[in-house]
């Protein structure tokens, strides 16, 4: 079985937020009550590297297109440095 993608990048770092991310998208993905909860209880027993770790096992957070990344020269413009 596939995992269901979220993403992580660019997006609220907020251990809730990204809780509630992951939360949304195995609702829609069709996990059921239990198997959410789980995730959730397992998520949040530690600290947040913890919810890192169980997040990126139980979900793809790698994105899901070449556009979730920005070329370099963009992000040259966004930081001020191009010349």
């Amino acid at each position: 079985m596939s995992k269901p993608k979220v993403k992580m990048v660019g997006e609220d770092s907020n251990a809730f937020s990204i809780l509630g991310r992951c939360q949304r998208t195995a609702r829609k993905a069709g996990w059921n009550k239990e198997q959410t909860e789980e995730f959730m209880r397992k998520a949040a027993d530690g600290d947040y590297d913890h919810l890192l770790r169980t997040v990126m096992e139980e979900f793809d957070t790698d994105g899901d297109s070449e556009n979730d990344w920005e070329d370099e020269d963009t992000q040259d413009d966004e930081w001020g440095d191009d010349e």
